[in-house]
């Protein structure tokens, strides 16, 4: 007789919802903290605390943390180990509604994994984040990292300022209840100097949505509708991209170089599509449409001719 399937329990809907995988191996515990790379005098706000797995050896080795976790169920089991922590406050709020310290800080967690995107989007838009440390599903670590190969739009369109990187993966053995696919550790730290000035970052974002937005059937083409198509050859093999090179493919360096090239002197132009039609020429006089008359007998442009 096969056996009676239970209904799921309260429990059970709450993890659900929650993206709830505690971290129970010590080895993978350790492997967080250091990848965390906490410094004595840092701030540090965990995301989704669960029971404090975390929190114990992070807050041994930082200045302050603060613990974000929401749910009820775990709360009272988090909040006694802390007790005994003094540099640790516990939050029963939900941490993508927090307000970022106007200080600088760092984000680590084992976070929900469904609510990965939202927490990657919270710290990309904090000012003051120096680094963020967090537990993922491998698979995104890997397409936000060019672990694949590939490098994702976000990737790029952040990398002036944000490095991404692997910082090690952890088997799906380590967690409770057990998921259904290894995790990852994806670190994203805030460059000390960006990799281009602030005042062009807006056309370098523009080129790279113009890049992956697939107009034209290639990067080359794509790129093509806002520049001249002998600038645009120029650059790719500057940067080393055959034309049929797909999009996803071009490393994160390599779109820098393009950038460069492309908006090299005419920072006020870029990333803005060039009307449809053959160029202006370089002299407009010579093409006949210098002042909008024409040149009388005693025009001294005649006596040149």
């Amino acid at each position: 007789m096969a056996p009676r399937r239970l209904r799921p329990t309260a429990r059970d809907r709450s993890r659900r919802v929650l993206s709830q995988n505690f971290l129970t191996d010590p080895a993978a515990v350790a492997r967080m903290v250091a990848a965390t790379q906490p410094g004595p005098d840092d701030l540090i706000l965990e995301v989704g605390a669960g029971r404090g797995q975390l929190t114990r050896p992070l807050a041994a080795r930082c200045g302050r943390l603060v613990a974000y976790e929401v749910d009820p169920a775990v709360l009272p089991e988090l909040t006694a180990v802390c007790a005994a922590l003094p540099a640790v406050e516990v939050r029963a709020a939900d941490f993508l509604t927090a307000t970022p310290p106007g200080e600088p800080f760092s984000v680590a967690g084992n976070i929900p994994w469904s609510l990965t995107s939202a927490v990657v989007r919270w710290c990309l838009a904090a000012p003051g984040l120096r680094a963020a440390t967090l537990l993922t599903q491998l698979d995104y670590a890997r397409k936000r990292t060019g672990d694949h190969g590939r490098w994702s739009r976000l990737t790029v369109l952040t990398w002036p300022e944000h490095h991404w990187r692997l910082a090690g993966r952890v088997p799906r053995s380590a967690f409770r209840p057990v998921p259904a696919v290894d995790g990852g550790i994806l670190r994203v730290e805030r460059r000390s100097a960006p990799l281009l000035a602030a005042a062009v970052l807006p056309a370098y974002r523009r080129m790279v949505e113009l890049g992956f937005g697939g107009v034209g059937g290639s990067l080359a083409a794509s790129l093509r509708t806002a520049h001249p198509g002998r600038r645009v050859d120029g650059a790719l093999r500057a940067a080393r991209i055959a034309p049929d090179t797909p999009v996803g493919l071009v490393w994160p360096e390599q779109w820098l170089v393009l950038f460069r090239l492309l908006h090299a002197g005419d920072p006020g132009r870029a990333g803005k599509s060039r009307p449809s039609g053959p160029a202006p020429a370089p002299n407009a006089y010579r093409a006949g449409r210098g002042s909008g008359r024409k040149a009388g007998p005693d025009d001294p442009r005649r006596q040149r001719r």
